[in-house]
């Protein structure tokens, strides 16, 4: 591929959607895909031109469809497969295109393939999963090794029926597949890939894509004393045979022209990065860091105090990100503050005040709108929904990841009030909960969520804030955050050279208010200014752009005063 060549992604920009949580078309409490379809109008109203749909595969729910039972059948609430494949067809009769998610790590405890592996050491599928016996210490049994699992504990299983332990990176229930056997490999293509490639799907984002090659298994250095488990992350992503395998994987793809997005943690090396998104590598698209999310988190991300950073270090985060396109002519990259794992952008990098929550949406909107990479936008992000309030007991957090860490946290304390109270106060910022509550669509019934006449209540208890944050409502208000995300999709594709494909340069690093950064794309240049706090700011442009001629193409709040920014207000100029 050539550096001019534009493929469809490149310019793209995709809506990802929660089924669970999106809208639910029969009354049962659970988001469908019958809600999907009901809604792709909307969808596409707001400028998207693709959609990313959350695991939709028949599951036990450990981990809300990331443990997969059968990669071929439709989780039965969400629908059949029949919905499926109506849902990629009138997807495409949009002229909009439909991307599923790839979890190819691991499978639930439930699929055929590893109830066949467990069933004895002598199984064809032994070997189909990572299984290992016993460490043991003066007589003691231990795990192979100190590692710890994502969700805490350990990452290894104990199988009393064949009497080895077996490896989670993830939840018990979601064992590892193992990727050094070429036949599981060939399964894994057939089963998850192939098998929807066929029925339409234009492409996958890829589930922990760095995480296939485990390496050695050693130990992990001990980071954490208290604990008899290690983090071990930078031991289990990228490991010797990554190149291979998603080599391998992209050959399959290739051959439907489908698109990949990887989701790539514990990868500093941003040359390593450049591997895994550079077209000459052939392996991936493009990935999702998470240096930008991951600003604020503790060394074990709930263990820290909400926004405990300073602006510069969001920015070399942004900047770390949009280095790709410098790095490497052929790579590509991502834009996006918001999804499944994250909680809601405006709580955490702006205000979910009342008087702040508006603006401080559409900063945000104007800011990734003018910075390069494909852009993702995560449901409700749009309407500049927020995270649910402290006020909310621990019993309406669902998420495994949520629920373990304060168990975790009540154990090592002896379940000391204060201890435990921090622990909400982190949870209430960071967990992914928040963005899995329902999509306020109305101010009716479960804010529009279910049916009028449903009688069961949604999975997830609705915000209670649908009066001021609600589809319906902003689909005719002219200064909503969906107007807003609406006009500055169209700015991005009017100027699509520069604010998608141009070179990002922080322009003011050091100042701790404003964030201002330039896009540079043959000849053309443009310069934005963000300012993040609750104050107005004094409009003081860098040197470099100071004297330079400059028309101001959009402001998220109209831009009334030329030498004043407002609280979180955004501007782009056009520099001559």
């Amino acid at each position: 591929m050539t550096v001019t060549q534009r493929k469809w992604w490149k310019d793209g920009v995709v809506y990802q959607i929660y089924p669970a949580s999106f809208k639910d078309s029969n009354g049962d409490g659970v988001g469908d895909l019958n809600g999907i379809l009901s809604e792709l109008d909307y969808i596409r109203s707001i400028g998207v031109d693709t959609i990313w749909i959350c695991p939709m595969y028949d599951s036990p729910q450990v981990d809300m469809v990331y443990d997969i039972r059968d990669y071929e059948k439709v989780y039965p609430p969400y629908g059949t497969n029949e919905d499926m494949e109506r849902l990629i067809a009138e997807t495409h009769a949009r002229g909009m295109r439909i991307v599923l998610d790839l979890v190819v790590n691991h499978t639930s405890d439930q699929h055929a393939w590893f109830q066949e592996s467990r069933s004895s050491k002598d199984s064809p599928k032994r070997d189909w999963y990572i299984w290992r016996p016993a460490r043991y210490i003066d007589g003691v049994r231990h795990p192979p090794n100190n590692w710890l699992g994502n969700f805490g504990g350990s990452v290894w299983q104990w199988d009393e029926h064949t009497e080895e332990y077996y490896l989670h990176l993830f939840c018990p229930e979601q064992p590892d597949l193992n990727w050094e056997n070429p036949v599981t490999r060939q399964a894994i293509y057939k089963s998850a890939m192939e098998f929807w490639l066929e029925r339409g799907v234009d492409g996958f984002r890829v589930d922990t894509v760095n995480m296939y090659s485990k390496g050695d298994m050693s130990d992990a250095p001990v980071t954490d004393p208290e604990s008899e488990w290690q983090f071990a992350g930078l031991q289990y992503c990228n490991g010797p045979r990554m190149a291979e395998f998603l080599g391998e994987m992209n050959e399959v793809l290739a051959r439907y022209d489908a698109m990949t997005v990887g989701e790539c943690p514990n990868t500093p090396d941003m040359k390593r990065v450049v591997q895994y998104v550079s077209a000459r590598e052939k392996q991936l698209n493009m990935v999702f860091q998470f240096d930008v999310v991951d600003i604020g988190q503790g060394p074990y991300k709930f263990q820290t105090t909400p926004k405990n950073y300073k602006l510069p270090a969001f920015k070399d985060a942004i900047a770390c990100t949009q280095s790709l396109l410098r790095l490497a002519p052929d790579a590509w990259t991502t834009v996006f503050l918001e999804n499944h794992d994250q909680s809601r952008s405006i709580t955490r990098f702006t205000s979910d005040l009342p008087q702040h929550r508006v603006a401080g949406g559409k900063l945000l909107a104007l800011m990734m709108c003018a910075l390069s990479g494909t852009l993702f936008i995560y449901q409700g992000q749009e309407l500049g929904m927020t995270n649910f309030p402290e006020t909310w007991d621990m019993s309406e957090y669902k998420d495994v990841d949520s629920s373990n860490y304060y168990k975790m946290v009540a154990q090592r304390s002896g379940g000391d009030a204060t201890k435990l109270a921090e622990a909400k106060s982190s949870l209430q910022h960071l967990a992914r909960d928040h963005a899995r509550v329902p999509m306020s669509w109305s101010t009716g019934k479960y804010n529009g969520f279910s049916p009028a006449d449903s009688s069961a209540e949604p999975w997830m208890r609705p915000l209670e804030d649908a009066a001021a944050c609600n589809a319906e409502q902003q689909k005719g208000d002219k200064g909503s955050v969906l107007a807003f995300w609406k006009r500055m999709l169209q700015v991005r594709r009017a100027h699509c050279d520069l604010l998608v494909h141009g070179e990002f340069d922080d322009l003011d690093n050091a100042n701790e208010a404003v964030f201002t950064f330039s896009k540079t794309w043959q000849g053309k240049r443009a310069v934005a200014v963000c300012n993040f706090t609750e104050k107005a700011q004094r409009l003081e442009l860098p040197e470099s752009v100071r004297n330079t001629k400059r028309e101001m193409l959009i402001s998220s709040l109209g831009g009334g005063d030329e030498a004043e920014l407002a609280a979180w207000e955004g501007r782009v100029y056009l520099l001559s």
